[in-house]
């Protein structure tokens, strides 16, 4: 692979017709700033819009007509969080993949703390410092990390972090089987199996203004510990 990369981002989108306008924007200026000062070669935009009740989808539609790197991929039907992910993962077209949530809690400029770390490992994580959400959220969340590295071993700090960014073929040489919230774990475990070398980073997180949370509602938190446990007792067998 060049040292000048092309890259996909793909967002994960649910009832977020408040805030993707901005965020897509906000993605279009940074990568049209790599793009114009060498850094990269080219880019798309992947906007997986899961099966949204409001008019998410027609938003990214208009985008998309105004700047053609963004694409829309729609579920007709709300899947989940971990199977929106799956979606833009098996839509990304470049060599690299980078993954951001939709929600405008990041800010996509620091793309360029990762970029360069790529010299020396296959993924780059970021990992939210401090993390900016309620605190329950943020115990589940610490929680979770901690129970992900009991069962499985250290892959990074903060596995849930939708600021990450790694080469596309890691996505060839590995089966994701979750399309749950234990599908990041999945991909990290799955990942650091195969050898693939990780690097972490610490990554502005912001104060969500507009739009609602899904993640901390207690059917998902259940739903992740029975596939987590069900990924652990998978992996003794394989």
């Amino acid at each position: 692979m060049s040292d000048k990369y092309s890259i996909s981002v793909t967002m994960p989108a649910y009832n977020e017709e408040a805030n993707i306008r901005p965020m897509v924007q906000e993605v279009v200026a940074v990568m049209d700033g790599l793009v114009a000062e060498g850094l990269i070669e080219d880019y798309e935009v992947i906007v997986v819009n899961d099966g949204s009740r409001d008019n998410t989808a027609g938003v990214v539609q208009e985008l998309s007509e105004e700047f053609p790197q963004v694409r829309l991929v729609n579920h007709e039907v709300n899947k989940g969080y971990g199977a929106a992910v799956y979606t833009g993962f098996m839509n990304a077209r470049k060599d690299l993949v980078f993954l951001t949530d939709s929600d405008k809690q990041f800010n996509v400029s620091e793309i360029r703390l990762l970029l360069p770390l790529l010299a020396e490992a296959d993924l780059v994580a970021g990992y939210r410092a401090p993390r900016r959400d309620p605190f329950k959220r943020r115990l589940f969340g610490a929680g979770w990390s901690a129970l992900v590295t009991l069962l499985f071993g250290y892959t990074v700090r903060d596995v849930d972090c939708a600021f990450k960014l790694f080469r596309r073929e890691i996505l060839d040489n590995i089966t994701i089987e979750s399309r749950g919230a234990t599908f990041s774990a999945e991909f990290l475990v799955r990942a650091k199996r195969k050898g693939y070398r990780f690097r972490e980073v610490p990554v502005t997180h912001l104060p969500r203004v507009a739009g609602a949370q899904t993640g901390a509602r207690l059917h998902v938190i259940l739903r992740a510990f029975r596939e987590l446990l069900k990924f652990r007792w998978k992996l003794w067998w394989e």
